[in-house]
């Protein structure tokens, strides 16, 4: 299974970006695709999670209101949607495939996580 994240830049705070995380190959098992990003010096978070099996998705506190995850099956993509954007969600954004549910610590531990993207950086900013 591979993963490849793309979309970042850099925008001003209050704006939009939309990334995408292409899916290649199969693996059984691995429905779960979660977005996590990591600031500088900072550990890596779960920020939304979306289930391939029933459309389920998960945001972290933060960014509920703001980011929306969905998936394009036909295209194997899973997007990101980040609307109102904050100096604060300012990170390396990565996406990576579990075969865990998107609930509770499943979603915030990247020990559960076995495929990974490469990463794309995001930087709101004036």
């Amino acid at each position: 299974l591979q993963l490849q994240a793309s979309g970042g830049g850099l925008v001003q705070p209050g704006g939009s970006l939309r990334l995408s995380c292409a899916v290649s190959g199969f693996t059984s098992d691995y429905y779960y695709i979660n977005w996590f990003r990591q600031a500088p010096g900072k550990e890596r978070l779960g920020v939304s999670c979306i289930s391939s099996i029933d459309g389920r998705t998960t945001y972290r506190d933060s960014v509920k209101g703001r980011f929306t995850i969905s998936r394009d099956n036909a295209k194997n993509t899973v997007y990101l949607q980040m609307n109102s954007l904050k100096p604060e969600d300012t990170a390396v954004y990565y996406c990576a495939a579990s075969k865990y549910p998107c609930s509770g610590n499943y979603f915030y531990n990247v020990a559960y996580y076995d495929y990974w993207g490469q990463g794309t950086l995001v930087t709101v900013s004036s």
